[in-house]
This record gives structure tokens, C-alpha cells and sequence, in this order.
């Protein structure tokens, strides 16, 4: 372990856009009155496509190719590891890995990560964190946002931590507590839309802005249950599959339907936005890249939306779960009950040493 309050953990983020596995090189500095953090390197490893296709369908499959493919992912975060190592003349103290979400039903009593701990920590011979989520849900909550936690301790300079990922997602302190949780689909649709037609991602959401919004289409997708229920919630993959998917007319165009999901996604984060304190928002993640999209949160917010240098855009969740990783190591309480929901505040995640 490192001496004078000095860490160094790798964080390894798959978010559910599947843009790649996110990795960075941290730093931290703890002392009583400050949590300093530096981002040594940090890279974005490009699923193969076969990888990709069997992660987005895997929840469709056996149990035994589930196992299965957990293992592999696991010696495959492992091994992305020891490459990205490569030439860095320091050990670090852990790998803090989220993972990738298969299954997130937490009303259920379950959300599953795969990529194996113990298939990780075999192939670097570093102590691992992985399974972040497990704990909380157990302890009835949403088992997210986890992220908040980070957003206090090392962000705390902004009021109001935006995350325009698969999902968008806010986090904004008051009262001296921590609010937080998801607000609309965003990256997880408007990819999946621009997919279909033949690209990765809507670049700057040009496709959206030749579309024309579906006016019936918006107003359905604006007036869902969700939207009516107060933080701490969370989305996932199955929310999209069981309520936006049949609502996609098959006879509209794909410019026309990213038009209207990235109105959705615009109006409903303004209006979250409308409802934090303070006046300062910090942007990241792959939506802030997105001009059309963060036009329209603009035109529908008077906040002061501040977009990082795109270290912070691509690898602040990297970031914060090796933060997640390293309070684990420590003792230190991880998860915050008044943004999940659960019975209590925990320390989550299992640790490989």
C-alpha cells in the first residue's frame, strides 16, 4: 500500500452506450481536509464488434454461456490492464472495476456486472474491486447512482454534476445531502437509432438535426410513469426495451426519430436541471460531445453549463470508481443511501486482495 496518503488505482469503466472499455491511471491525494486527484493516463479500448454484439445480446443467453462470458470478459479487462500498464514505472495499489450491466432490476432485488474479479485479478496480480452495486441493492436500494459519491468528494467546486451517458443522470447537493438519479434515456437510444442507420453514433447529432420532431411521439414519450417519481430512481437497459421500444413507430424515418429522442432527452434534463440549486453544471460524458443535443438542453436551461477538457468528458466515471475503489480499500462508506434508497449507507464492492 502507498505511504503518506497516496493511492494509485486503475478505474475500468463499460458503460451501457458499449463505446468501449474506459480505462485511467489515477492518482490521490487524501488528507483530512482535501481529496486531491490527477488522472496519469488514461485510453479508451475499442470493443472488437463479435465482443460488442455478445455483450449487447447476453442477456438473452443460457446460464452456462453467461458464466461463461463473464469469465472471458473478466481475462479480457485483465488483460486490457496489463497493456495499458505497460511502461508506467508504478504498481498500482488496485484495479477498481465497475464492470458491465447485463441485468439492472433493482426493484427486483438484482442488478449483475459482469467481468470476473477473480478472472482480473489472476491476470495482473493486483487486488481487485469489482461487484460495486450488489451490496446496495440487498440493502433495498436502487444499487445507483453510485457516482455521486465522487461527485461530492472530488467535484465539489460545481453545483451540479450532469452525466449524459447511456443514460442522463444528475447529481446536486442540498440541505447538506446529496441528491441524485437518472433522468431519461440519452446516449443508450439515440446510438441504438444511428445504428440502424449504419452509423455508431450520431456525430454531433447531425442526423437529429436534419430530422423533423414526431409531435405525438414526444408528447407520449414526455407524459411516462417515471418521470413522476421523485429521486432516487434509476433506468436501465430492460426500462428502454419494456417502454420506449414499443412505442417507435416502424414507418418513420431515423433522422425523424433522433430528432424526437434527442428532444426528449433535452427537455427532461433541462427540466431536472431546472430543479438543482446553485447555478454551475458541470457536462461529461459521451452527450456533451453531441452540438445539437446540448443546444437544446441550453435553449431550455438558464444554468451555467460548463463542459470539461475532455479528459474529465471521456474518463470521469473511470475516475470516480477508482475514487469508489480506494474509499472500499480504506473502510470508507462508498455509497450513499440518500441517493440509492437503501436501508443504510455501505461500503460496496468485492475486494480481491
Amino acid at each position: 500500500m502507498s505511504d503518506k496518503n497516496t493511492y494509485y488505482l486503475v478505474g475500468v469503466m463499460s458503460g451501457t452506450s458499449l463505446d468501449g472499455l474506459d480505462l485511467a491511471l489515477c492518482r490521490f491525494e487524501v488528507t483530512p481536509n482535501s481529496n486531491k486527484y490527477a488522472i496519469l493516463k488514461a485510453d479508451t479500448i475499442k470493443y472488437p464488434d463479435d465482443l460488442a454484439a455478445q455483450l449487447r445480446s447476453l442477456h438473452k443467453s443460457g446460464a452456462e454461456e453467461f458464466c461463461r462470458t463473464d469469465r472471458e470478459y473478466g481475462h479480457y479487462i485483465g488483460k486490457a490492464v496489463n497493456k495499458f500498464l505497460e511502461g508506467q514505472n508504478i504498481v498500482p495499489d488496485a484495479v477498481a472495476s465497475h464492470g458491465h450491466t447485463i441485468f439492472h432490476n433493482p426493484a427486483d432485488g438484482y442488478t449483475v456486472q459482469i467481468g470476473h474479479g477473480a478472472a482480473i485479478a489472476a491476470e495482473t496480480g493486483i487486488p481487485v474491486i469489482n461487484d460495486f452495486r450488489s451490496k446496495d441493492v440487498a440493502l433495498g436500494g436502487q444499487g445507483a447512482p453510485l457516482v455521486p459519491v465522487g461527485d461530492r468528494d472530488l467535484f465539489s467546486e460545481y453545483d451540479s454534476c450532469l452525466n449524459l451517458g447511456g443514460f442522463a443522470n444528475i447529481s446536486f447537493e442540498r440541505n447538506g445531502k446529496r441528491i441524485a438519479g437518472d433522468i431519461a434515456v440519452c446516449n443508450f437510444m439515440l446510438n441504438m437509432l444511428a445504428q440502424k442507420a449504419g452509423q455508431p453514433y450520431d456525430k454531433d447529432g447531425e442526423m437529429a438535426r436534419s430530422g423533423k420532431v414526431i409531435p405525438g411521439l414526444l408528447a407520449s414519450l414526455n407524459h411516462l410513469p417515471y418521470y413522476q417519481k421523485p429521486f432516487p430512481k434509476s433506468l436501465g437497459r430492460e426500462w428502454v426495451e419494456n417502454n420506449l421500444i414499443p412505442m417507435i413507430p416502424e414507418d418513420n424515418d431515423i433522422p425523424d426519430l433522433l430528432a424526437t429522442f434527442t428532444q426528449h432527452s433535452a427537455t427532461k434534463t433541462a427540466e431536472a436541471l431546472q430543479h438543482t440549486d446553485g447555478e454551475t453544471v458541470l457536462v461529461t460524458g459521451g452527450g456533451a460531445y453531441n452540438k445539437f443535443l446540448m443546444e437544446k438542453i441550453r435553449a431550455h436551461s438558464q444554468k451555467k453549463i460548463i463542459i470539461p477538457a475532455k479528459e474529465i468528458v471521456d474518463y470521469k466515471e473511470a475516475l470516480i470508481f477508482a475514487w469508489l475503489g480506494l474509499l472500499r480499500m480504506t473502510g470508507k462508506i462508498n455509497i450513499l443511501a440518500e441517493v440509492t434508497g437503501a436501508k443504510s449507507d455501505s461500503s460496496g464492492g468485492a475486494l480481491l486482495a
